[in-house]
């Protein structure tokens, strides 16, 4: 991102305007789009000083340091969704510490998310990532593939899924930004049902979000345009780095 604000506040109402203003162009109605900020990399203080401007669902790449950050925000009602890779060994503090997990790309992590979700909370919010660019580096099932799968993610008990997402390859070019938003509302739209609406399309991040937009998104994970640009240096032993 280029000329960005010098404050948090700056920043974040101009990415609430460009959803807006995405919103108008393409005949969307604004409200029915939701922001998440990406909050992977960023101090507990900036959460809150984000939270007091209202946003409250913060998404998370790196499970400890995620951890870390519930524990010091505990006195706000915050919505922590998931967003970096899913492992087996991380699906338990997962499933008992977030209320969505955008991406889930293995059925076997499913079926161990529905098992380890504690019996007192409501059912995991789930969003299946889907590579829609076809590379091979990418996480996500193929669109093919999920179609053959996805009998078997609504039936586990204890996740309740709300749609699908993506991260797609990067591009300037605004109609190559379009085509794999499409294709995931294309395959949203094939999947759903009256008794499965799939509510929720996670595509759009700081460079694409008004192509998102233009192709269904209601939810944009936007994290370096309200922050700024991150110091991935400060975190030797990350992995999954995923843009936002």
């Amino acid at each position: 991102m280029k000329n960005l604000p010098d404050t948090l506040t700056e920043r974040y109402n101009l990415v609430l305007d460009r959803i807006c203003r995405a919103a108008r162009n393409f005949n969307r109605n604004p409200n029915d789009i939701s922001l998440l900020a990406v909050s992977k990399t960023r101090g507990a203080e900036e959460i809150r000083s984000l939270a007091r401007l209202g946003q409250q669902a913060f998404g998370e790449s790196y499970l400890q340091e995620a951890l870390d950050k519930l524990t010091g925000l505990h006195d706000l009602t915050l919505e922590w969704h998931f967003i970096g890779r899913v492992q087996s060994n991380k699906t338990k503090s997962i499933a008992e510490h977030f209320a969505w997990v955008h991406s889930l790309a293995s059925l076997k992590h499913a079926q161990r998310l529905s098992e380890q979700r504690p019996p007192g909370l409501p059912p995991l919010n789930i969003c299946i990532q889907v590579n829609t660019s076809g590379e091979r580096t990418k996480d996500g099932h193929q669109p093919d593939e999920l179609m053959g799968l996805f009998e078997h993610y609504v039936k586990l008990p204890n996740l309740k899924i709300r749609g699908l997402m993506t991260i797609p390859a990067p591009t300037q070019d605004i109609q190559g930004q379009r085509s794999p938003f499409r294709l995931l509302r294309e395959l949203r739209d094939q999947l759903r049902s009256d008794a499965l609406p799939l509510d929720t399309l996670s595509m759009g991040m700081s460079d694409d979000l008004e192509a998102a937009i233009a192709e269904g998104a209601n939810l944009v994970r936007i994290g370096t345009a309200i922050f700024g640009p991150r110091q991935y240096n400060v975190r030797p032993n990350s992995t999954n780095q995923l843009p936002d």
